[in-house]
């Protein structure tokens, strides 16, 4: 075989096992990377069914946690409901009782005013000076006859009413013998105005501290000074009682009499006492004089008017409200001075 032919071949058989070492190689080669490539994803398959786990167990817990939220979101919606239909019912009875009661306060109303109208119809022209005679049954019988019914408070027979006796109509000739002529006092009426605006019977105010000081402390002195406090305590309460002494066989209670039918136990005097009075619940009788009683009856009129102007019953002007307690005013310091009205017989 000639030189040539056999490089050739060496040539041919040289690149033929260099092709089978290539391929020797490549097949490694492409085994290594498949083992590789097969581990590698191994890897993440067990790291991807880890972090599947970890989520698995995330979704439970957050499941669970969701669970029991929605049970306690129930709960709180039931209870809020309960909640609310608790008040709701209470709101309705409290509704209903108080419609109720204003109802029944309207009506207690509705009767009250008819009252107090009727009562300012008797009352509108029934001041000390001229009394309604409605008001005061016992100015509709005059007469010997003295027996009344006893009231609380200032009660008094006809003989007993005093400065409210309905006054006889003058004759010309004392018209024009007893008319007196009047002047506004403006310090007077100035503190009568401003104890209009809020009337009271407070001590504080200028008009009653004045009162109190120049007429009704005077009025009430008496010798006896504690009983005179007694009464004035009781004409302020308006809890004094006076009634003629003939009235006493109508009692049934035996009372603790003080004094005697011909000695006034305010003065202490020896005068015939035809009436007695009682301080509010107390079982005590007093026998008071005619001039006492006229110091007492003056003190009341004075306080029944003022009430009347405080409870809005007396439908006059100013001035002519002011003219009629400067004439009680009057009326309390002529009983101090021991002028009283004569007692029909």
């Amino acid at each position: 075989m000639p030189p040539e032919e056999e490089e050739e071949e060496e040539e041919e058989a040289g690149a033929h096992r260099q092709e089978t070492y290539n391929m020797s190689r490549l097949r490694s080669s492409s085994l290594e990377i498949k083992e590789k490539g097969t581990e590698f994803l191994r890897e993440q398959l067990d790291a991807a069914q880890k972090e599947l786990k970890l989520r698995d167990e995330e979704c439970v817990r957050l499941s669970h946690v969701r669970n029991q939220l929605e049970q306690e979101l129930e709960e709180l919606t039931a209870s809020l409901f309960e909640e609310a239909h608790k008040m709701v019912r209470e709101a309705n009875v409290k509704q209903a009782a108080a419609e109720k009661q204003l109802k029944e306060a309207q009506g207690k109303i509705d009767v009250l005013q008819a009252e107090v109208s009727a009562l300012k119809t008797l009352v509108l022209t029934s001041t000390p000076s001229s009394p309604n005679r409605q008001l005061h049954p016992q100015l509709l019988s005059p007469g010997p006859s003295r027996a009344s019914s006893r009231l609380r408070g200032h009660t008094r027979n006809k003989s007993a009413s005093g400065a409210l006796q309905l006054p006889a109509e003058p004759t010309p000739t004392d018209v024009a013998t007893n008319r007196e002529d009047k002047e506004l006092d403006s310090v007077l009426f100035a503190e009568f105005l401003s104890w209009k605006e809020t009337p009271s019977l407070d001590r504080s105010l200028a008009l009653i501290s004045r009162v109190y000081r120049e007429d009704i402390g005077p009025c009430l002195s008496f010798t006896c000074s504690e009983l005179s406090q007694s009464v004035q305590c009781a004409v302020e309460n308006n809890s004094l009682t006076i009634e003629p002494v003939a009235m006493s066989s109508l009692h049934t209670v035996k009372a603790i009499q003080c004094g005697g039918p011909n000695k006034c136990a305010l003065s202490g005097m020896s005068r015939p006492c035809r009436h007695r009075i009682k301080l509010g619940d107390k079982e005590n009788y007093y026998y008071v004089s005619p001039s006492s009683r006229a110091r007492i009856t003056a003190v009341c009129n004075f306080f029944t008017y003022i009430r009347y102007i405080q409870q809005g019953l007396v439908r006059q002007d100013v001035q002519q409200m002011f003219w009629e307690v400067m004439r009680l005013r009057r009326e309390m310091s002529v009983a101090k001075l021991g002028y009283f009205p004569t007692e029909e017989s």
